[in-house]
């Protein structure tokens, strides 16, 4: 009876909603439209532009690719990254620095400046016609521009675009918001010049990268790649704090982990804890969350209340930015919250070649 009860009222909301797609799909569509017969004129810069980004809400792994192309990159190009800075507080075009915070600039640019220190410049604007402006302006030796989160943003017409979909949740089998999660017609991935099929397990078999391939069923010059998260040892988030030496090979079925997230998927992350012995709690915020004192003091009383000889809070790389940045965070919890970084390993589709290697031959074609 409750599996009846729940696909009518699955039927009743698909119906409510497929009206709302198809009105959302006929606006982006028709905003699409714009760009491509050039009634909106999309800017050309002299640097190459590389736009990373999806057509799907949340998720998909942006940032850890960003940081992967930056740090494969950076060592032969003078590179800057250009971010909008989500949730941030402030306005306009700002450059990070050693005094920028969460709420200046956002939690992903702070995460990629905090990593890549002066080998990359690291800024944020709403506009990012403006933003490459300035940066130009204050940088005239660029080599590179890099675009976070672009696909759709489309006044600025990228040297090449890299569209990351989903493992999980392939666009061929989604739908445009609200009934779905998609920003925009799953057509628009012929837009791209290279898709990246993201968060794939290890264990993908051939037969599945075939399927994946003939479902995308891209265009002859689209290269698609397939990429998977690998897990490093934990790190303290408060590094001067003292924290304990604990590695999660150390704990046993006997210890504790609270793990916190504040981001739009976080099934690989949990997944990945649920595969050792000790025990494992969840508190799951929204993306970006700004943990407020509530908050803090709900994670402060789930974590006293949790069983284990030995316990300690994990978090994820983005969350551990806002963390150490949050005022209410109590000192006697600093010396046992940790994060666990995450990197990222791009392997070729069926006959493209090294992800790199295509990416800087694209960058450095002289074709428009």
């Amino acid at each position: 009876m409750a599996l009846i009860k729940k696909e009518t009222a699955d039927k009743i909301m698909t119906y409510l909603l497929k009206p709302l797609s198809w009105l959302y799909g006929g606006v982006t569509g028709f905003r699409n439209w714009l760009f491509d017969h050039g009634v909106l004129s999309q800017e050309e810069f002299q640097v190459p532009v590389v736009s990373v980004g999806n057509i799907t809400v949340g998720g998909t792994g942006k940032t850890p690719h960003v940081e992967y192309i930056l740090g494969m990159l950076a060592m032969d190009y003078k590179i800057a990254v250009l971010s909008r800075g989500y949730k941030r507080k402030t306005r306009g075009f700002i450059l990070a620095n050693n005094h920028s915070t969460p709420r200046s600039i956002g939690d992903e640019p702070l995460q990629i400046y905090r990593k890549f220190g002066s080998k990359v410049k690291v800024a944020v604007c709403e506009s990012r016609k403006k933003g490459i402006t300035e940066l130009l302006r204050q940088f005239p030796d660029l080599q590179l521009i890099v675009l976070d989160d672009a696909f759709q943003h489309r006044y600025v017409k990228p040297k090449v675009s890299i569209l990351l979909m989903d493992y999980s949740r392939p666009v061929y089998e989604d739908h445009l918001l609200p009934l779905g999660r998609l920003r925009e017609s799953g057509s628009q991935v012929g837009r791209a010049d290279m898709v990246i099929v993201t968060k794939c397990p290890e264990n993908l078999q051939p037969l599945e990268y075939r399927l994946i391939t003939k479902k995308l069923d891209l265009m002859s010059f689209q290269k698609l790649y397939f990429s998977r998260f690998s897990y490093s040892q934990l790190e303290p988030v408060f590094p001067d704090d003292d924290p304990y030496n604990v590695t999660l090979g150390s704990l046993s079925e006997r210890d504790g982990v609270f793990l916190v997230t504040g981001i739009a998927n976080p099934r690989s992350f949990v997944r990945h804890f649920k595969s050792y012995p000790f025990k494992v709690k969840v508190a799951h915020f929204p993306d970006h969350h700004d943990f407020s004192r509530d908050d803090i003091q709900m994670i402060q009383e789930k974590f006293k209340n949790m069983t284990g000889e030995r316990k300690i809070i994990v978090t994820t790389e983005k969350d551990a930015v806002r963390l150490m940045y949050n005022p209410y965070f109590p000192a006697e919890l600093k010396k046992l919250i940790y994060f666990l970084p995450l990197s990222v390993k791009v392997e070729p589709g069926i006959e493209e070649g090294d992800f790199i290697t295509e990416l800087k031959k694209q960058i450095d074609s002289t074709e428009i």
